[in-house]
């Protein structure tokens, strides 16, 4: 019973991210130069930072974010254990559901702390831009 319950949820996540992401990331790879080095590799594959830390959360935010995560995590190691994927698949979903996380604790902030997030993010882009100029430069 709980497995039905799960199979259609699980189906419509997957054609989505089959239709969206899969697409998206072939594009991104086919188009890297040859010449990427290893730590700009690395760097790709490492998690991002945590937009979040910091901050002071109430008890309902901590709750709420609390059960994100366990969801989350839950719904991971579901496709993680699941042999019918490949691992681009269970890539894509991995990262398809941690980009919902994200979106789910955004929702859980005041506006202050989304603002807060908001520069947060300009920041480590721009830092980003800057770095990739450096590194141009240097060429």
């Amino acid at each position: 019973m709980i497995n039905r319950r799960f199979a259609k949820p699980m189906s419509v996540a997957t054609a989505f991210l089959v239709l969206y992401a899969v697409p998206a990331l072939s594009r991104v790879q086919s188009s890297a130069p040859a010449s990427v080095s290893a730590p700009a590799q690395a760097k790709k594959n490492s998690p991002p930072p945590d937009d979040f830390a910091g901050f002071d959360y109430t008890e309902e935010q901590k709750t709420e974010i609390d059960q994100i995560h366990k969801d989350t995590k839950s719904r991971i190691e579901v496709v993680a254990k699941d042999q019918k994927l490949t691992a681009d698949q269970k890539d894509a979903m991995i990262l398809g559901y941690s980009r919902m996380e994200y979106g789910q604790i955004y929702k859980v902030l005041t506006p202050e702390q989304r603002r807060h997030v908001q520069q947060r993010i300009r920041a480590r882009r721009a830092d980003e831009e800057a770095a990739k100029k450096k590194q141009v430069s240097r060429k």
